[in-house]
């Protein structure tokens, strides 16, 4: 029986591993036993970098709508609690966005429910 020689497949798995390593500092970007295991990392912490930015966006926006219903005497909890009273569907994301570009509709929208 002839053996099989997985060279043009090693070299294109090899390829493959290094093409995501490209930019990595010191032996990760060139050296596979490196390589291997700093891409697995690398893969971990963007799957867990995805999560962890809705975190802090969901923040910010809650910081700028807080910053933006302060000069209406209110303060954010208040104002979350009294659109969900008033049954108004605006998420967190539009009343940031509401509050630092369009003030004008902001205010209509925090008067509507005061």
């Amino acid at each position: 029986m002839t053996r099989v020689k997985g060279g043009l497949l090693h070299a294109k798995r090899r390829r493959g591993i290094l093409k995501h390593t490209r930019g990595f500092r010191w032996g990760r970007k060139s050296k596979i036993k490196v390589a291997k295991p700093a891409k697995m990392k690398a893969g971990q912490f963007a799957f867990e970098d995805r999560r962890q930015k809705k975190r802090t966006n969901r923040g910010l926006w809650n910081i700028r709508i807080n910053a933006a219903v302060r000069e209406f005497g209110l303060s954010y909890s208040k104002l979350i609690n009294a659109l969900k009273k008033n049954n108004v569907a605006l998420d967190r994301k539009i009343l940031a966005e509401l509050a630092e570009n369009h003030s004008s509709v902001f205010a209509k929208v925090v008067e509507a429910v005061k």
